[in-house]
């Protein structure tokens, strides 16, 4: 009788989880869909000019917290330094990250002129990660623009973005590890709240 139910419950772990990968959406489905929504926020007639600034920040900001993994972004940034920090600051490390992120993404998608994006093929890392490629086409040169995603409770969600061959984990990481090399947890948190808070 326990071996019947412990092959029951097993199975139905195995159904769920083959059930929430069969119908996550892919990779290049879920970037795609978020940056078209950022794209609409960004062309709204009913969003133009300095007033309605503020909003259309916050509608960026919506679409930002719900694609980009900052958890993940925050263990690959400081790679062995995050043993280094206390649960607690892992914790804070990562809100001030992702807020400090977040920023730099949205001034460069408020910088947007009418381009058009292009997405192109979708390279499998591994079996929970995938970069997706695209670009940004101007009328004088193209920005490309990658996506490193990770696959997490069903969802695929942003763990690195790579511009113009400049990765964002990979540029933070050399920065943060210059710090720590001589200076403890809290002095890079100071300077988070500081970056963050202006």
């Amino acid at each position: 009788m326990r071996k019947s139910l412990t092959l029951l419950i097993f199975s139905l772990a195995v159904l769920i989880l083959w059930s929430v990968s069969v119908f996550a959406a892919s990779p290049q489905e879920t970037i795609q869909t978020q940056v078209n929504r950022a794209l609409e926020v960004l062309r709204d007639p009913a969003l133009k000019g300095e007033s309605a600034k503020e909003t259309k920040e916050k509608k960026i900001w919506t679409i930002i917290d719900g694609v980009f993994d900052y958890t993940e972004l925050s263990k690959r940034t400081l790679a062995q330094h995050w043993k280094q920090f206390a649960p607690d600051q892992q914790e804070e490390f990562t809100r001030l990250f992702g807020k400090l992120l977040g920023g730099v993404y949205i001034d460069r998608i408020m910088a947007y002129k009418d381009e058009k994006v292009v997405f192109g093929k979708v390279i499998s890392l591994s079996d929970k990660t995938a970069e997706v490629q695209s670009e940004v086409l101007r009328s004088s040169k193209s920005i490309p623009i990658h996506y490193k995603m990770i696959l997490g409770n069903g969802e695929w969600k942003v763990y690195d973005v790579e511009i113009e061959g400049v990765s964002l984990v990979q540029n933070y990481r050399s920065q943060f590890r210059e710090i720590l090399t001589n200076k403890p947890p809290e002095h890079l948190l100071k300077m988070l709240r500081q970056k963050t808070h202006k």
